[in-house]
């Protein structure tokens, strides 16, 4: 690594309502604007970034109706995407079973022709047969990670979680394997980084994005309304450790402006973000992250 890292927000006014309903042409808009900055930022297009290949968009559905990866935000990232270069047949919209994607109001597709939408546990899906042993991670892979895409997106809920202290888009991936609760002692450290860190997700991923519509800020990964923020932001980044990075800090300003303690005070800060920086996948160093703000 060299230099320093860009992480962008993408802020709009009046994309959830006080009902909780997602205004899907504001989430659109946000989606392509921060999707342009981010490559043009790179001095790439978004068809270099994500050019017509299979395409993995790995959501959270863990958290049901109230708080997971919204349909309104993964269709919108996916509008885009078809709009620009990807064709329908090569997007996957996908976590780890129908169940909860239908729960988190997903309509599932396999159909060839169109956006697909289904989960591991799709017949003829499944995981791998060979167990990938990487550091300390040792698990099988949803083959959708693991051989049906060539590029991965993780599009994933910001929110507190009660053990990582936040669950943001490196740890998404804990949907891709089979045994992600074996990963969550000692704050989820080193687990988070070293998982990312595998061939099947280093190689393949290409862009973080944030859904920071609404912020559980305490008591989470579960939903409780009495500490959750409205942000209207999403959060776009090539660099997944400086984004998590700049999620965490979003957190933590919700959380000191209702007077609660820091992450750490809670012995709960997601120190696995410095062992992402060591491995090399990014920055988690403030310092060298630069954040830029847009507004619609």
């Amino acid at each position: 690594m060299q230099g320093s890292s860009k992480v962008f927000i993408i802020k709009a006014q009046g994309v959830i309502n006080s009902e909780r309903n997602v205004s899907e042409d504001l989430v659109y808009t946000m989606m392509k604007l921060g999707l342009n900055v981010t490559a043009g930022d790179a001095n790439i297009s978004i068809c270099d970034l994500l050019p017509n290949k299979p395409t993995g968009i790995k959501i959270n559905t863990i958290g049901g109706l109230k708080l997971s990866t919204r349909p309104e935000t993964a269709m919108a990232l996916a509008k885009v995407l078809t709009e620009e270069c990807v064709k329908p047949n090569n997007i996957i919209i996908w976590d780890r079973t129908n169940r909860e994607l239908k729960e988190a109001g997903f309509k599932l597709n396999n159909d060839r022709n169109q956006i697909n939408i289904y989960g591991t546990d799709t017949s003829g899906v499944g995981y791998d047969r060979e167990l990938t042993s990487h550091l300390n991670i040792g698990s099988l892979f949803s083959t959708i990670q693991s051989k049906q895409i060539f590029n991965s997106i993780s599009l994933a809920l910001l929110k507190d979680h009660g053990l990582a202290g936040i669950t943001a888009g490196m740890k998404n991936y804990y949907g891709a394997v089979h045994n992600p609760n074996k990963y969550h002692d000692y704050n989820c450290d080193p687990f988070v980084a070293e998982l990312f860190h595998t061939d099947h997700i280093k190689k393949k991923h290409t862009i973080s994005i944030l859904d920071c519509l609404e912020v559980q800020y305490h008591r989470g990964p579960s939903f409780h309304s009495a500490w959750l923020e409205k942000s209207e932001s999403l959060i776009f980044g090539l660099d997944p450790v400086a984004v998590d990075q700049v999620g965490w800090q979003m957190i933590e300003k919700f959380r000191e402006k209702k007077g609660l303690p820091s992450l750490k005070e809670e012995t709960r800060e997601p120190s696995y973000l410095k062992t992402a920086e060591k491995l090399g996948l990014g920055y988690n160093d403030p310092k060298k992250i630069e954040i830029i703000e847009k507004q619609i």
